[in-house]
């Protein structure tokens, strides 16, 4: 039996980014809390998944690394001002007295970041989960795990090395906040559809840095026919970017009248608002696919080139995961115009859709586990 964990009234937590990442740290960030209830939790975070970790609502304190700034100071040549910036972070991260780190980043930027808040103890990954030689900076190592484990297992793994485990958590992880959803309500109430739940929302987008992962503009076009055709409501969601929402227009425009172009999401927690009122979220691998399914949503995740299992959706929501299997992928920096993506069918989507809604709805209370689909190839 597992010693109880170690004593420690102010707690830090590193997981700096992506948003997908951030989000996929939130069920272990939630085991944390139960093992501490009564401490102080600081999250570190880069200021665009800072949003994600606000909405969680699971810290007491939301500490901003100002990657921004420090890289701005880095293109302008100013060393000088390089260093008043880190020096006057780094005064503030070590005034905060840290008594316990957790490094989920894994990487040498967040192995450093532990070592330089002050926190005698140091939880982090091993050499061969952890990269760039940040294992050196922890003095608490998680065992060695399993070469395909998902990231929500990985960073449970973690909470795994400070004591027993905590009860799983049953409900939702990520709720909107009642702002948020006023906001949805008011921008709907405009075109009539305040009312509007149990739709099909349908996201195209991924960050800039992954575009390898997006499933082609006229295979979501043709998805949404194929669910309008057969009685279901589709809406496709996209973020504030010019682009994204240029994507999604294109896509509304090929679907010629099948799909209904949502609100613009302007933050995370307007995400959130939008996507609790889906019966199904459909999405490649991504940030928003993983939020949704950490807010209960059943998801359909469409998987090209990333790692199936290192990226499958919380267990604790219904899931399927529609791939390929190429003898090429997964890989890690995919391709300009990805075959593995291409591979994947839009009937298969829509099929799959359906699937999942129907055992959504005999399930009742909305719960199930992954499923996947393995498709031997193009249009099967």
């Amino acid at each position: 039996m597992k010693n109880s964990p170690p004593v420690a009234d102010r707690v830090l937590i590193i997981r700096l980014g992506a948003l997908g990442d951030v989000v996929r740290t939130l069920p272990a960030a939630a085991s944390l809390r139960s093992l501490y209830p009564g401490s102080h939790l600081t999250w570190l975070v880069e200021p665009a998944a800072a949003g994600v970790v606000e909405a969680a609502g699971l810290v007491d304190e939301v500490l901003i690394f100002p990657r921004g700034a420090l890289v701005e100071a880095l293109r302008e040549g100013d060393a000088l001002l390089f260093a008043r910036r880190l020096r006057r972070f780094l005064r503030t991260l070590r005034e905060r007295r840290f008594e316990l780190s957790i490094d989920f980043h894994g990487l040498l930027k967040s192995g450093l970041l532990a070592r330089l808040s002050g926190a005698p103890l140091r939880y982090g990954h091993s050499a061969g989960v952890a990269r760039e030689g940040a294992a050196i900076f922890a003095n608490r190592r998680a065992g060695p795990l399993a070469r395909h484990l998902s990231r929500f297992d990985c960073n449970e793994a973690l909470i795994g090395a400070l004591g027993p485990r905590p009860i799983a958590q049953v409900g939702p992880l990520l709720v909107p906040s009642v702002l948020a959803q006023a906001r949805l309500t008011a921008r709907l109430r405009a075109a009539g559809r305040e009312r509007s739940r149990g739709f099909v929302l349908l996201h195209p987008g991924s960050s800039a840095g992954a575009r390898h992962k997006r499933y082609a503009p006229g295979g979501w076009s043709e998805v949404a026919k194929s669910l309008s055709a057969s009685g279901f409501e589709v809406w496709i969601a996209a973020g504030p970017s010019r682009h994204e929402r240029s994507l999604a227009e294109d896509i509304v425009r090929r679907a010629e009248g099948a799909l209904v172009l949502a609100p613009e999401t302007r933050s995370f927690d307007d995400l959130l608002a939008l996507q609790v009122r889906a019966a199904v979220f459909v999405a490649a691998d991504s940030g928003p696919l993983h939020a949704a399914s950490l807010a209960r949503v059943p998801v359909v995740q469409l998987v090209g080139p990333t790692d199936p299992a290192q990226n499958a959706p919380w267990r604790g929501s219904p899931s399927r995961r529609l791939r390929v299997p190429l003898p090429c992928s997964p890989c890690r920096r995919g391709c300009a115009d990805p075959a593995c993506m291409r591979a994947i069918s839009p009937g298969s989507v829509a099929d799959l859709v359906r699937e999942l809604l129907r055992a959504s709805r005999d399930a009742g209370d909305g719960r199930g586990s992954v499923s996947d689909a393995l498709l031997v190839g193009p249009g099967s």
